[in-house]
């Protein structure tokens, strides 16, 4: 069994094998530019780990694996120019190093790429994981678009967040997981298992990005802290403060959600100072922990030795606590 590290250096030096030096140069060198910004790699390894539960041939999974990493950072690029946000990973997005024609028309050509590299699942998995594939990709629009309708809604129930987190983070990490599984030979059983429990790490990992947004350190984020509540966007930790509050802390609350003008900083520390107030922080946690566990419950179902699994366990308990 390899570790986490090995795997994620695997993909790594696999990313860096894509070539990219096509014309025109203005529609790939985007695309070499966001992949050249890191990240956790988090898709791709969790794919070459599910499989290497049930196979040592990790050979057969790579392709697809990077099909799933190259498909996530082409989501990013369509959401930043959503979101008009300005910085990823710490560095200029696509639209702000270029312009929102280059990142939509590169991001395109990234989901045709992935589709490409999904095909090189070997050929008697390859319906099943395609069809895996097709339908993740259509759910992660889905959860895209409730995101963008929840920003005109002020009713939005923590019920409806969670489904839309589930669409748009966690079906990404499920489907990683059952793709290596598949690919690797798992039962139907134990690949059902693995694609729960990417459910589950999912809806808590995008639960700690809701909290890092607000609580984490601008330095380790590699985002601007506060940005969330600028823009009055519905995490789980304004829903569940719109649920919380009263008199005044709610009359406050709806102040600063009216207010887009004035200082970012005042309204970034007013809003914060109300969630301390009204103790959403630990909600949030709360629920985090929920998920996590029944994350930790799947992998346990999982019909495999328990230290071939550990390498899972870790990870999972690593992405709980993150900071960045």
């Amino acid at each position: 069994m390899k570790t986490f590290n090995e795997i994620t250096t695997l993909v790594s030096d696999e990313i860096k094998q894509l070539d990219w030096t096509m014309e025109p140069s203005g529609l790939y060198a985007p695309i070499a530019y966001v992949l050249s910004l890191g990240g956790k790699r988090i898709r791709p390894a969790l794919t070459l780990m599910s499989c290497n539960l049930f196979s040592d041939n990790l050979e057969q999974a790579i392709a697809p694996a990077l099909g799933l990493e190259v498909f996530h950072n082409f989501t990013l690029l369509h959401d930043d120019i959503m979101d008009r946000a300005d910085i990823r990973r710490g560095r200029p997005t696509v639209h702000k190093k270029w312009n929102d024609n280059t990142a939509i028309l590169s991001g395109d050509v990234m989901q045709i790429v992935a589709y490409q590299l999904i095909g090189r699942t070997p050929q008697q998995y390859l319906p099943e994981v395609l069809s895996l594939f097709s339908k993740t990709a259509v759910e992660i629009c889905e959860g895209q678009q409730y995101d963008v309708d929840f920003e005109n809604r002020n009713d939005v129930s923590a019920e409806e967040y969670l489904e839309m987190i589930r669409l748009k983070t966690a079906v990404l990490l499920g489907c990683s997981l059952k793709t290596g599984a598949i690919i690797g030979g798992a039962s139907m059983e134990d690949a059902q298992e693995l694609y729960d429990f990417g459910i589950n790490i999912g809806l808590a990992f995008q639960l700690k990005d809701d909290l890092l947004d607000v609580y984490g350190d601008e330095k380790t984020f590699g985002k601007k802290i506060g940005g969330d509540i600028l823009c009055n966007k519905k995490t789980y930790l304004l829903i569940s403060a719109i649920k919380e509050a009263r008199g005044k802390q709610l009359s406050d609350l709806q102040f600063w959600l009216q207010t887009n003008d004035g200082n970012p900083e005042e309204k970034i520390n007013a809003v914060t100072n109300l969630y301390n107030l009204l103790k959403v922080k630990k909600i949030c946690e709360d629920k985090m922990s929920f998920f996590y566990e029944k994350a930790i419950a799947n992998l346990e179902k999982v019909s495999i030795s328990g230290n071939k699994k550990q390498e899972l366990r870790n990870l999972a308990q690593k992405l709980m606590s993150r900071n960045d």
